[in-house]
């Protein structure tokens, strides 16, 4: 099995073959839909072919109504705007909609994004002083503002209007062990997450929500639908970047944007997509979340994400061309410091001194705060646990969280507000800056109040069901793309066949890290697999459970007693203008 992971299959009831026949699909895709609870006849309708008429009416937004209002309000004024984003992708693409939005009424907005190093994330007391001296009226916010109550109560001092769009969970503070939510004194808070906002989809993106705000502030000024819609691509592009739930809304948003961004009329976007040799017409999700995404956040990462932003704004072709080529070269060199960072990391997270923690908290005061969430992610996905990752800032220590899905970090660090200067996030992720001096408090506290019991922190792998390779055809692989978008809470199915006889094994690939298996199934089918893990390990578990000798056999093609189950997704492999079934092996045994 793959190291420290624990398998469970679904075993869910549904008519199967009586649906596929209606959706005229192979029960394959129900039984993969029912295992991500898309269960009603409407809801199957809506995965398998929903479109943006499928969209929750954005009237439903809290507060959406006052806040477009005090826009028009502002507009009729010719009173000076100034959006407020965040230095990712979501904050990146938030301004960018605002930014266009707003732009057609008038010619007083500015955008400022925050400086990571010097600013660190979200609206902070030196931007709205800024704003102040530059004659701003109005601050808008976008991805960020929601947690900002003493840095919005000092603006209204200084008599400003402040607007909030944000989608972060709603600040709280534990009384008397009750949960307290806190609102700040902004003039109008667009975010779903609010108790009293009526919206259904709770998981949209930053840049949903603003394009959400577009789409009200442009119906109330008489501008067509479709020129928001314009900006479905920006959102789509926002929301697989920060990893929201594919599912419901969220899932039709990137179908929509990806269908207009393979016909996308900015110019940024289409050098972005050269610098990065994507066709327009082959971008998928898979793009926005690993290739284009990395790209806008590495410019917040190691320069300034104001970059990125001008990259979407530039009207001229080689300006653009330009700036998209800066982008692709600063996440290289990002990739460079994130593999140094995760070794240190993970070396520390390895010592004896951290093996009873449930939640590690790492201090790496040599990294540069603009990676730790990278580093954390990649920690988390090698030890299981929560893990928090901080570095040395100007001022104070900065860091990163990212959790799994039996611990809710955000919930956790509420129980800890105390010990933060600032603190912001969602259960699986959140951002921090405090004292150095109370790390190790930090530490100690949040590892006493854990839930989590160590000796149960092993990944679980969701397995959609038991199908033997035989079963798989080019027809059925190609039908699975119509589950597609694939991302967080819709991944791609994963099915498992067992008894599968190991014929060949090969090494290949330049870094010598991509493993090909020739497998004969139990009915005697041979087919083709692909691994993309840690060869060493799958060699050192053959080893362990059948011998070096018969280890080397399968390597040389030899006859031999070796029998895996595998864990697989089926694709279609292409090579010299022939297609052939390949799988792709995910876990082991």
């Amino acid at each position: 099995m793959k190291a420290n992971s624990q398998w469970f299959v679904y075993n869910k009831k549904a008519d199967f073959f009586g649906l596929a026949k209606k959706f005229n699909v192979d029960p394959v895709i129900i039984r993969v839909m029912r295992n991500r609870e898309v269960i009603e006849e409407e809801d199957i309708r809506r995965y398998l072919t929903g479109d943006s008429s499928d969209f929750y009416n954005p009237h439903l937004l809290k507060d959406v109504e006052i806040l477009t209002d005090i826009l028009i309000e502002k507009f009729n004024e010719n009173k000076t705007i100034r959006i407020i984003g965040d230095y990712d992708i979501d904050g990146v693409m938030s301004s960018y909609i605002l930014r266009v939005g707003l732009g057609k009424f008038s010619n007083n907005v500015s955008v400022r994004i925050p400086d990571r190093k010097k600013d660190g994330y979200g609206l902070n007391m030196n931007m709205i002083d800024a704003a102040y001296e530059d004659g701003v009226d109005t601050i808008i916010t976008c991805d960020n503002g929601i947690a900002a109550i003493d840095e919005i109560a000092h603006a209204k001092e200084l008599g400003m209007t402040v607007l909030v769009t944000d989608h972060h969970e709603i600040p709280c503070k534990i009384v008397d062990d009750k949960k307290i939510t806190l609102r700040s004194q902004a003039d109008a808070i667009v975010n779903p997450h609010q108790e009293e906002c009526e919206y259904p989809n709770k998981k949209l993106c930053g840049a949903a929500v603003a394009w959400k705000v577009i789409c009200v502030l442009y119906e109330k000024m008489g501008i067509p639908s479709e020129e928001a819609d314009e900006l479905i691509e920006m959102a789509a592009f926002a929301t697989v970047g920060d990893v929201m739930d594919l599912v419901g809304e969220n899932r039709i948003i990137v179908k929509e944007g990806l269908k207009r961004i393979r016909n996308t009329k900015n110019i940024g976007m289409k050098a972005l997509l050269a610098a990065c040799n994507i066709e327009m017409d082959q971008v998928n999700a898979f793009h926005f979340g690993f290739v284009l995404g990395p790209c806008i956040n590495a410019s917040g990462r190691l320069e300034t994400a104001i970059r990125a932003l001008e990259l979407f704004l530039e009207k001229n072709p080689l300006k653009a061309k330009t700036i998209a080529e800066e982008l692709v070269t600063l996440n290289e060199e990002r990739k460079e410091l994130t593999v140094e960072g995760t070794k240190e990391a993970i070396e520390i997270a390895n010592s004896k001194e951290y093996e009873n923690d449930t939640v590690l908290v790492l201090y790496l005061p040599n990294i540069p705060e603009s990676i730790v969430g990278i580093i954390a992610g990649r920690v988390r996905e090698s030890q299981y646990k929560p893990v928090f990752v901080l570095t040395k800032g100007e001022e104070c220590a900065k860091g990163s969280g990212r959790s799994i899905e039996e611990y809710s970090m955000f919930d956790e660090m509420c129980k800890c507000r105390e010990l933060f200067i600032k603190f912001g996030g969602h259960p699986m992720a959140a951002g921090l800056s405090m004292e150095e001096t109370k790390i190790n408090v930090f530490r100690k506290k949040i590892n006493e109040i854990s839930p989590l019991v160590n000796e149960k922190l092993t990944e679980k792998v969701h397995i959609d069901f038991y199908m033997p390779v035989d079963y798989v055809t080019m027809d059925l692989v190609r039908q699975l793309n119509v589950l597609a978008p694939f991302g967080k809470a819709n991944e791609k199915p994963i099915f498992v066949d067992k008894n599968l006889k190991i014929r060949r094994m090969i090494v290949m690939g330049k870094n010598k890290n991509v493993l090909k298996l020739f497998l004969i199934s139990e009915k005697g089918a041979e087919v083709t697999a692909i691994y993309f893990g840690d060869i060493n390990e799958f060699e050192e578990y053959l080893i362990d459970k059948y011998g070096e000798e018969e280890v080397n056999n399968a390597f040389l093609g030899k006859n031999n007693k070796i029998l895996i189950s595998m864990v697989y997704y089926p694709t279609i492999n292409a090579y010299n203008n022939n297609e052939s079934l390949q799988f792709q092996m995910q876990y082991f045994h």
